[in-house]
């Protein structure tokens, strides 16, 4: 017997089952007696979501019969497997329809036909059903047995998703049909006064209703028409009250609890004024309404009224009326971004506690996916009537279909959506409570893993697939929802989205297009035709023109477009690249619309589009790691004119990402950012990046310099070589269009000769000159060695040991000053570190400076103030050597450095903002003085970067143009028309620097 009872118990584990001993006892019920035994009724049983509750209801029911009513079911659950698999299945998957079935046994017979019929019911087979039910209870009861069909067709897997949803809605509105019937039999004499429209919305509109959902409604009502056919009408007053009247019967019928249980609530909350609102209108009182207060969220939810019960003739009217405004809702003023924000709210209302098991409304629900979708409906459907579909997954079809969506995103979404909604299902199933909330505890888990087909681990599963799905509907929603370009679309009309009329003409002059004509020609270049290429331009173009026009040059920034997509429009990810990813698309127009430096090199390499798909793709590169690219690089290069090339296309590259996400950060405004960058972090990120590139580029021309003198490997430098990076390329402080100031320094190896070693040194020097002097259309990087020995009379490498002798003998302080910004950059750097040892003495002396010795750097300073400040030009917004400029702050923080550096260790640094910063700590400067010469530095640098940007040149001085005055303006961050007052602060800042300048530099 023990054996026996082992034996059971452990087939009974095996089978699923978590309490066996119940089990157990359950199957020695007399209800059972019979099939106790039975394999196949055990084996049936371990296939249910939960074989502990479906032997439980199985009891239950049999329990519920007389004899031979059990022995009939008994029977069939035997040997009919498709009833069998049918019942037990609803009764493992839902505890509330056991509860159903042990109150109405004789229901059981409604899931015994399988015709056509009963496979797919629609709206009329569900009225045949419900017709006989005269009484709220019988109602209940009604919908219940339907819904036991539809629950096994379901766990079944006879339906999926989509189907089941839709026998919901169906189902739904043969209820509500039903219940007004009731109503109107409850209240014959004001169904009588009225004609009663119910607009079903939502997901009852929709028709991909869930379990247990609110059934969202409005109501819509006119008097009745008079018998004698004139058209006399009753007294709208009275016809509203009476519909009022018959509208809150037929939601009780719904909504109210009996000893039957409820069927659902009926939500009328969406109609105009909401719950303030009157809950029953005329039609013409509803389209006044729309007209002059709906909000933005209110045409979102019309998107999927349907008129489901009540005169159907006049809830085709109310849709009829509504539908042109739903489809215009989008050409709103702030449509996308209100609706964005009413999505935020939703997520904002979730207690914390429950946010990580909200199925609907948390990130990477169900929500997400449908405010996503229903967005893009609206803002593409107003011309695209192929958009318009109310069901979510057909909609998404249909986005997919028109390139508004790419297919593979489309199908991950279908997949997620399909996922998250059959977890729901399941969940609400249990127990027929409207909830969202996955459950928590272990038994749950495991019956919702294992009711999705999970049986192996069903509760890990769950989670994982779960989790995945989760992450990756959340990825997709801020991909499409929040993608940018939708809030320009949605301001564009009709004529406009198709680009191809004189009103666009007009529309791009407004948008300060110069040339309107020309801009008409490279729009029809690039989207006419019937390609998936031309759809996806047309999606892409409203947008970018809008774009394109809130810069300073809009014609400039379409030519560069039609460039970049004429040079990448047949590679299959770059259409792709701005449509999919985020803003990339916004940052291709900011980057394109805002001068010539970045376009300039993007026509060059129109394959760095690619950098601007995320974030990480524009940040700048360690320096370290570039120079290795470029060594390698050089390394494969046949000749010194081919590695030079090559090293050319690396820095060409990263020049551009650098200069992209300067820009894209200086405005912030694309979907990843929290706003600008402080333009001091933005000066310091592009100061290292442009010298970790200049080095890069200088150690490349370097190894090509030798190997070009020494013919390879095969014949070794009879010297070290180490570069010495000067002035702004020492400090790390380039900007766009910096001269790299170095030295060269060698030594000869041992055993070499050392005029050998001199002579090489120098060839090197020059080759390396001569190969980054060669011409290109990239901006050019200008080798100055000017402030070496003896300037240009002086040789261009030296030893190390000369560079000692000579320091030791004929330094002047302007020497020692320059060789405050020293640093090794290239070649040696063991050698150049021995050079930084040599030179400490002189540009940290121990005793300071004396007062001759600042006399004299002041007279230096003066007299370059006089002598080369270019003829004409504006000392108060000169960026260099004007007032209270870069020379200014740069000379003063200089004077500090040589005078206390020594004693003060802080102080040694190359770097002009980082030594202000030490001076402050060590007090040699007060907190108000340090702000100050610190931003008029950052503003001074930030306006030759600006120049650089906009021209493609350099230059020290605003532009004269007025376009290119205003890109810069807009680059520190002045909107359009505010030329005077970038002007206007400029100089009042540098006078203010100028002012604390002369206190320290020629006072202190």
């Amino acid at each position: 017997m023990q054996g026996r009872r082992s034996s059971t118990f452990s087939r009974l584990l095996r089978h699923g089952f978590t309490d066996a001993a119940a089990a157990e006892r359950l199957l020695q019920d007399d209800a059972l007696a019979g099939v106790r035994g039975d394999p196949v009724l055990l084996e049936a049983l371990g296939a249910t979501a939960d074989p502990d509750q479906a032997l439980l209801g199985l009891v239950r029911l049999a329990e519920a019969m007389d004899p031979g009513e059990r022995r009939t079911l008994l029977d069939t659950v035997t040997s009919a497997k498709p009833l069998r698999d049918r019942l037990l299945g609803v009764m493992g998957a839902s505890e509330a329809l056991c509860d159903h079935l042990s109150r109405h046994p004789a229901d059981w017979h409604a899931l015994v036909t399988y015709e056509a019929r009963d496979l797919h019911p629609g709206v009329e087979e569900f009225e045949e059903r419900l017709a006989s039910v005269r009484t709220p209870d019988a109602l209940r009861a009604a919908y219940r047995r339907c819904l036991l069909g539809i629950a096994a067709r379901d766990v079944c897997g006879t339906n999926d998703l989509v189907r089941t949803a839709a026998e919901l809605a169906d189902l739904a509105t043969a209820t509500l049909r039903a219940a007004l019937a009731i109503a109107s039999t409850e209240l014959p004499q004001d169904a009588a006064a009225c004609r009663l429209a119910v607009i079903g919305m939502g997901k009852c509109g929709g028709h991909e209703l869930n379990y247990v959902s609110d059934v969202d409604v409005i109501f819509v009502a006119e008097p009745a028409e008079a018998d004698d056919g004139e058209g006399t009408a009753s007294d709208d007053t009275a016809a509203l009250r009476a519909a009022t009247r018959l509208a809150v019967r037929m939601m009780g019928v719904c909504s109210e609890t009996t000893a039957e249980g409820t069927i659902w609530p009926v939500d009328p909350n969406l109609r105009p004024e909401g719950k303030n609102g009157p809950l029953v209108r005329t039609l013409s009182s509803h389209l006044a309404y729309y007209r002059r207060w709906a909000k933005t969220w209110e045409f979102q939810a019309l998107l999927k009224a349907r008129p489901v019960a009540g005169d159907m003739a006049l809830g085709a009217d109310y849709v009829e009326a509504i539908r042109p405004m739903v489809w215009q809702a989008a050409e709103r003023e702030n449509f996308v971004i209100d609706v964005q924000e009413m999505r935020r709210r939703v997520v904002d209302t979730i207690p914390a506690a429950q946010l990580a098991r909200e199925l609907k409304l948390g990130p990477g629900g169900l929500r997400d996916v449908e405010f996503a979708v229903q967005l893009l409906q609206l803002v593409h459907g107003r011309t695209d009537t192929s958009l318009r579909s109310p069901t979510t997954l057909t909609a998404l079809a249909e986005l997919a279909a028109g390139g508004y969506v790419g297919r593979a995103d489309a199908a991950s979404l279908d997949a997620a959506y399909r996922f998250l909604r059959l977890m729901e299902h399941r969940i609400q199933l249990q127990k027929m409570r409207r909830t969202h909330l996955v459950p928590d505890d272990e038994a749950g888990l495991r019956r919702l893993g294992r009711g999705l087909g999970f049986r192996s681990e069903p509760v890990q599963t769950l989670d994982r697939e779960w989790k995945r799905h989760a992450r990756e509907v959340r990825r997709l929603h801020e991909k499409l929802f929040y993608r940018p370009l939708l809030d320009a679309v949605a301001q564009l009309d009709r004529d406009e989205t198709r680009l191809s009329t004189e009103a666009a003409r007009t529309r791009l002059q407004a948008l300060g297009y110069a040339d309107p004509v020309a801009a008409m020609r490279h729009l029809e270049a690039l989207a006419s035709g019937v390609s998936r290429k031309a759809a996806i331009q047309r999606t892409l173009l409203p947008v970018l023109l809008g774009w394109f026009a809130d810069s300073a040059d809009p014609d400039a920034g379409l030519l560069g477009f039609r460039k970049v997509s004429d040079a990448l429009g047949k590679t299959p990810w770059y259409l792709r690249l701005l449509r999919d990813e985020g803003a990339a698309a916004q940052r291709l127009a900011r980057v394109l619309s805002s001068g010539r430096l970045a376009p300039d090199l993007l026509m060059r390499a129109p394959e760095a589009v690619a950098l601007l798909g995320s974030r990480d793709g524009l940040v700048p590169r360690d320096h370290q790691a570039l120079e290795q690219e470029v060594l390698a690089a050089v390394g494969r290069a046949d000749t010194p004119e081919q590695a030079i090339a090559a090293v050319r296309g690396v820095r060409r590259r990263e020049l551009f990402r650098t200069a992209a996400g300067d820009l894209i950060d200086t405005y912030g405004d694309d979907e990843e950012s929290d706003g600008p960058l402080d333009p001091a972090v933005l000066v310091d990120r592009v100061g290292t990046a442009v010298y970790g590139l200049t080095s890069a580029t200088v150690a490349g021309a370097l190894r090509a310099a030798v190997n070009a003198v020494t013919g390879g490997d095969a014949h070794p430098l009879p010297a070290r070589l180490a570069v010495i990076g000067m002035g702004r390329f020492g400090g790390r402080e380039l900007g766009y269009g910096s001269d790299a100031d170095v030295m060269f320094v060698y030594e000869a190896r041992e055993g070499a000769d050392s005029g050998d070693a001199g002579r090489a040194a120098l060839a090197v020097a020059n080759e390396l000159r001569r190969l980054l002097q060669i011409p290109t259309a990239d901006p050019p990087l200008l080798i100055d060695a000017d402030l070496r020995p003896e300037g240009k009379s002086g040789p261009l490498a030296r030893s190390l040991a000369s560079y000692e002798a000579y320091y030791r003998r004929w330094s002047l302080g302007w020497e020692s000053q320059a060789l405050l910004r020293a640093l090794p950059v290239a070649g040696d750097l063991e050698l150049g570190q021995r050079f930084v040892a040599l030179i400490d003495p002189l540009r940290y002396p121990e005793d300071g400076l004396d007062d001759e010795a600042v006399r004299e750097i002041r007279r230096l300073k003066a007299r370059m103030e006089g002598e080369r400040m270019p003829r004409g030009a504006d000392r108060t917004t000169h960026a260099k050597l004007g007032r209270g400029g870069l020379s200014d702050v740069e000379w003063t923080v200089q004077l500090l450095q040589l005078r206390h550096a020594a004693r003060l260790p802080s102080l040694r640094t190359t770097g002009t903002r980082a030594a202000l910063a030490a001076a402050r700590a060590e007090d040699l400067i007060g907190a108000d003085d340090l702000r100050i010469l610190d931003e008029a530095w950052v503003l001074a640098t930030r306006v030759r970067n600006a120049v650089m940007l906009v021209r493609g040149r350099p230059g020290d001085t605003f532009p004269g143009d007025g376009r290119e005055l205003a890109a810069v303006g807009r680059y520190l961050g002045y909107p359009a028309g505010h030329v005077g007052d970038m002007l206007e602060q400029y100089r009042r800042r540098t006078r203010r620097a100028r002012a604390v300048m002369e206190r320290l530099f020629y006072e202190a």
